[in-house]
């Protein structure tokens, strides 16, 4: 028996059920698909807050002269990594040179002054001890001639004593007085001189003497200008937007690159105003940027708020009070510290863009920071190796100059 077409056709009872069905499904596939997001919201995303506005930032280190120069050499370019104390710059050394050497001799030429002037003490001293024993012996001599006088006066009147020998003594008696006087005025000066050179030594070694600090300190001032002529990198890092050309005359203070260390970086992350409420300091952020793609992820932390928007400190803030105002969500940079060994791994550079995610579970932290920092924010100890090597150098021309070794301690 033969079936035709209409036989196969399913009846209107068959299409509605068929329908009905691929509702049903339909209405499961989304009441899972909402029940997964509601899972999805109350376990996972009402804890998240995130951005795409957000971006890499770090610490721009200018380089600048600290004394004025020419330009001779340029020992570091734009993409160089240069290490804290690397000589970036050189600048022309002649006259720094000569003005060195010109301290150097007056530092000498003082030391010995000085010494020469505790030397004139001693002399001085051993003068008035001469001085005072020449008046002693004319105090003795008088007194001597005046007993000689009372004794022959006495007995002049016996006749036993001429005359003209009691006039000589008299003669003698007055000469020995006039000795005296001279020689007391000689001690008298002797003992004002030593005072005067006393009270330029009083209280202080030659090392210690105000003189010698005072040609040692410029001694000092002129070997740092020498060195800073080798202008070195204050940090470790990236050399970025060189300036400086060969041959250009420099002042102190102008900009000739700058350093970017790209060990120290952070991200900025623009929340929206309506976000910052559950932000708080010290809750974990997931981070990733353009450049690795998502198979990266940064692990940080927020590290603080901003003081205001980012409008707020604008070059030109925005005038909220005109009539025709919009109202347009702000947004707080938040800042997230990023950790350095993943930062070592995968190296980032100063404005790229970031993706933020931050897990808000943990509320219990502060929105403001409280109490200042127990360490400074950055730091360098590279001028400090020029100024302990003027110190040494000091130490060594004073001690060459004296005779034996000292040290010179300085104030502070």
């Amino acid at each position: 028996m033969m079936t035709t077409d209409n036989d196969l056709t399913p009846g209107p009872a068959a299409i509605e059920t068929r329908r009905r069905r691929r509702l049903l499904l339909l209405g499961l596939v989304c009441l899972l698909a909402a029940l997964a997001y509601g899972l999805y919201w109350l376990l996972v995303a009402r804890f998240s807050v995130s951005t795409d506005n957000a971006y890499v930032q770090g610490n721009v280190v200018q380089i600048t002269p600290q004394v004025g120069g020419t330009v001779i050499a340029i020992d570091a370019d734009d993409t160089d990594s240069v290490k804290a104390g690397q000589s970036l710059v050189r600048l022309d050394p002649v006259d720094a040179r000569l003005a060195l050497e010109q301290a150097e001799a007056q530092l000498a030429q003082t030391v010995r002054e000085v010494r020469a002037t505790y030397a004139t003490n001693q002399a001085l001293a051993s003068t008035m001890g001469v001085r005072q024993a020449e008046l002693a012996r004319s105090e003795t001599e008088l007194a001597r001639l005046t007993a000689d006088l009372a004794r022959r006066q006495s007995l002049a009147e016996g006749g036993a004593v001429s005359v003209e020998e009691l006039q000589h003594l008299q003669a003698a008696i007055a000469n020995a007085r006039s000795g005296r006087a001279a020689t007391a005025a000689a001690v008298d000066e002797a003992r004002q001189q030593l005072a005067r050179n006393e009270a330029l030594t009083e209280g202080s070694a030659v090392e210690t003497h105000p003189r010698v600090l005072v040609a040692a300190g410029k001694y000092r001032e002129a070997w740092l200008a020498y060195k800073r002529l080798a202008i070195a990198a204050p940090v470790s890092g990236t050399v970025a937007r060189r300036s400086v050309q060969v041959g250009q005359r420099l002042a102190s203070g102008v900009t000739l690159m700058t350093i970017v260390p790209l060990d120290q970086l952070w991200v900025d992350a623009n929340f929206k105003e309506s976000q910052l409420d559950s932000l708080r300091v010290g809750q974990p952020a997931l981070l990733t940027a353009d450049l690795y793609g998502r198979h990266m992820e940064y692990k940080g932390r927020v590290a603080g708020f901003g003081a205001g928007t980012g409008s707020a400190f604008a070059l030109l803030p925005a005038q909220n009070a005109t009539g025709n105002w919009i109202k347009i969500v702000q947004r707080v940079p938040v800042r997230i510290s990023l950790d350095a060994k993943e930062l070592m791994e995968h190296p980032l550079r100063v404005g790229l863009s970031m993706e933020v995610s931050v897990d808000v579970h943990d509320q219990s932290g502060k929105l403001v920071e409280e109490g200042g920092r127990s360490a400074p924010v950055a730091s360098t100890s590279v001028f400090n190796e020029q100024d302990r090597a003027a110190d040494e150098r000091v130490n060594a021309i004073v001690s060459a100059n004296l005779g034996h070794r000292v040290r010179l301690k300085r104030a502070g």
